[in-house]
Parts: C-alpha cells; sequence; structure tokens
C-alpha cells in the first residue's frame, strides 16, 4: 500500500484549499481511508475519515461544516476539500489507512500505512 498526499500551500484565512491522498496497491472499496494533521509542538489528530464500501463519511467536531472528505469514480484518489479555512488549521496534513477490509480509525496508532505530508498554512 502507498499513498501520497498533496496540494497544501499558504492560503489567506476564509480561504479554501483542496487537498488529495493517491492510493497504489489498494483499493478504496476495500479499506476506509483518513486524513490527519499535525501542527508545531502538538500531537497527530484525526480530521476526517471516507469509509470502505458505503464510503461513509466522519469528520472532527474541529472541521465540521467546513472541510468535506470525497472519493473519485475510479475509487484511487480521496479528497478534502477545506472551505472556511482558520489559522488553527495550520498543520501538516497526512491520509492514512489501516489496509484492506478494515474500517475508519481515529487513532493514529492504529494505522499502519502513511502518505507523506503536505503542509497547509492559514496566514494573512
Amino acid at each position: 500500500v502507498q499513498l501520497q498526499a498533496s496540494g497544501g500551500g499558504l492560503v489567506q484565512p476564509g480561504g479554501s484549499l483542496r487537498l488529495s491522498c493517491a492510493a497504489s496497491g489498494f483499493t478504496l472499496d476495500y479499506g476506509a481511508i483518513g486524513w490527519f494533521r499535525q501542527a508545531p509542538g502538538k500531537e497527530r489528530e484525526w480530521v476526517s475519515c471516507i469509509n470502505r464500501g458505503d464510503g461513509s463519511t466522519n469528520y472532527a467536531d474541529s472541521v465540521k461544516g467546513r472541510f468535506t472528505i470525497s472519493r473519485d469514480n475510479a475509487k484511487t484518489t480521496v479528497y478534502l476539500q477545506m472551505n472556511s479555512l482558520k489559522p488553527e488549521d495550520t498543520a501538516v496534513y497526512y491520509c492514512a489507512t489501516r489496509g484492506s477490509a478494515y474500517g475508519c480509525s481515529r487513532y493514529y496508532y492504529e494505522l499502519p500505512y502513511w502518505g507523506k505530508g503536505t503542509l497547509v498554512t492559514v496566514s494573512s
């Protein structure tokens, strides 16, 4: 399983970004993908997850209503659309999975497969 996150950058408060997570060696029908983030000096925290199969989604309270997770029809890429960004959203964002046949987990230590992070900076 390989994951590659991209799409980070510098954006002003209130702006938007869309992150992508490209998966290889893995079919999204059979495994969940989650997004986590880690701000400087803080622990890695769960942001969102899209489940295998029905594609049901979950969000942390801090991003609910602002972020939307989705996957493409070919089911090889997961997206995180981030709107109304705030300075406190500044972090390195990672996508991760437990692998095929597993659902979502909010606990980073349960996920063995990680993509390299992509930095999101929200600043004026």
